[in-house]
């Protein structure tokens, strides 16, 4: 079945439910959400789509989620949930920015939001978290735990919010140790697992006994590599991954996103909803470095303090990254 004749299918069964609950509510609240990977991540997808469920629980909506390919399919999909009068259509990534700028103009009574940039319409605002700021406090347990003193970090592709985390963390583990050496490397794509666990071992093929990975479906393998070889630890990112390999995850730095997602919602709902680049940061709670107990004995009091003073300054508003990071 080809994505068009899916969603076609599922808009009619939606607008036959959406009759007969219209018919005693008023107008269905609808929310859709785009991925540019699958859900079953257990990362930035999974997430995503996490959020999506909460709003439909929480709120009543009536929910659509589509996975998206190529660029093609970021505009024809915004444009299909347009026409179908959606409520609010989430773009889940930086890569979403210019196709929803250049299609919720077409539709101006559905408000198109993307995860990651600073685009902003009439009807079309973005969400920016930073990530920075846990990445941060990452880098500084990775070089704390690292024995080797070189450490990795390992993404999908070179989006600029992935580029601007890996910085953060390089900064943290050189705050801790100043010539320790990392290394960057990028799959080239967000799906392929055993691409990301051979890219994993070729860094820990130099050297690297603790990876960074932004990878989402690819980095899964990133994980594989690590409960393969010896003393090797990983750090995940975008949902919380300690229960993806226990044993060798030193925690996630993670992006509530259900919780940034029920947000927008809730405004867009109450039609109070204004376009804007909304901020979340430390203190919002929606980002935040979440440690793994299971991995908490390899730190020492000293390295658990001092991640504390960092991060008290961060919920403090005091936090800037260090100058020529």
């Amino acid at each position: 079945m080809t994505k068009s004749l899916g969603f076609l299918l599922g808009t009619m069964a939606l607008m036959i439910f959406g009759g007969c609950a219209g018919s005693e509510r008023g107008v269905a609240f609808r929310v859709a959400l785009l991925t540019p990977g699958p859900i079953t991540d257990q990362s930035w997808n999974s997430a995503a789509y996490a959020g999506l469920m909460r709003i439909k629980d929480s709120l009543g909506a009536q929910v659509s989620h589509i996975q998206t390919k190529t660029p093609a399919e970021f505009d024809e999909n915004f444009r299909q949930y347009g026409a179908s009068g959606y409520s609010l259509v989430f773009g889940h990534g930086f890569e979403f920015q210019e196709a929803a700028a250049r299609v919720s103009p077409e539709y101006p009574n559905t408000i198109y939001v993307t995860t990651g940039g600073i685009s902003m319409g009439k009807n079309l605002a973005s969400m920016s978290f930073s990530f920075d700021e846990p990445s941060f406090l990452a880098g500084m347990i990775a070089a704390s735990v690292s024995k080797s003193d070189i450490v990795g970090c390992l993404g999908g592709t070179e989006l600029p919010p992935v580029k601007a985390s890996f910085l953060a963390f390089r900064a943290g583990v050189h705050a801790v140790k100043p010539r320790a050496t990392v290394i960057t490397a990028f799959i080239g794509n967000w799906d392929d697992a055993a691409a990301g666990k051979e890219q994993a071992l070729a860094q820990i093929g130099r050297g690297v006994d603790v990876i960074f990975q932004n990878a989402d479906a690819a980095g899964l393998g990133v994980f594989q590599a690590a409960r393969d070889s010896k003393s090797v630890y990983v750090v995940g990112s975008n949902s919380n991954q300690n229960e993806v390999a226990p044993r060798v995850t030193l925690g996630s730095v993670v992006i509530d996103l259900p919780h940034a997602f029920i947000t927008v919602a809730r405004e867009v709902k109450a039609k109070t909803f204004q376009a804007r680049v909304i901020q979340f940061n430390t203190r919002s709670a929606v980002v935040r470095w979440v440690p793994n107990p299971a991995t908490a004995s390899l730190l020492s009091a000293r390295a658990i303090s001092m991640v504390d003073s960092v991060r008290a300054t961060m919920l403090a508003g005091h936090f800037s990254l260090p100058a020529g990071r």
